[in-house]
């Protein structure tokens, strides 16, 4: 293992704002890749974009990982990167929408080294496309539970 890094990459997408959602993840550990996909009935592109990450870091066996994360999604990498999340905690979610996912994740990420970073969608990073294919194929999936966190 050494000082390997385990590479994430998430897309979220929802058919419809609200409507049926998906999420997808690719995660990478040197030539080892794990896909990771699944939707919901009614729900948000956040939620999926929050959800993506979520889902591929309790597929992990594994604590104490160090991993990057590339997301499309200025709002998850930005709750990170920006300190968004620790004053979301500290205001127990005053206004914010996802508490529910938001505090999910953050137990999570206190399991690994977590950094983020940004890629731009649609674009021309192949794993970024996959993730996108993985979440609206499971949009469009049929028989989708229902987004027992969403209130909306």
């Amino acid at each position: 293992m050494g000082d390997q890094e385990l590479v994430i990459y998430t897309d979220g997408a929802a058919r419809g704002n609200p409507g049926p959602g998906g999420y997808g993840a690719v995660l990478k550990w040197g030539n080892t890749e794990k896909e990771i996909s699944g939707g919901f009935k009614r729900t948000t592109n956040n939620r999926m974009e929050i959800f993506a990450v979520i889902a591929a870091l309790e597929s992990l066996t594994k604590k104490g990982l160090r991993i990057v994360v590339y997301s499309d999604s200025q709002y998850v990498v930005k709750a990170w990167q920006e300190g968004w999340l620790k004053k979301w905690i500290v205001t127990n979610f005053k206004d914010k929408k996802n508490k529910d996912l938001w505090i999910r994740f953050h137990e999570l990420s206190r399991e690994h080294h977590l950094r983020f970073q940004w890629v731009k969608g649609h674009a021309s990073n192949p794993h970024n496309n996959r993730c996108d294919l993985l979440a609206t194929e499971a949009a469009d999936s049929r028989n989708l539970p229902p987004d027992t966190g969403y209130d909306g």
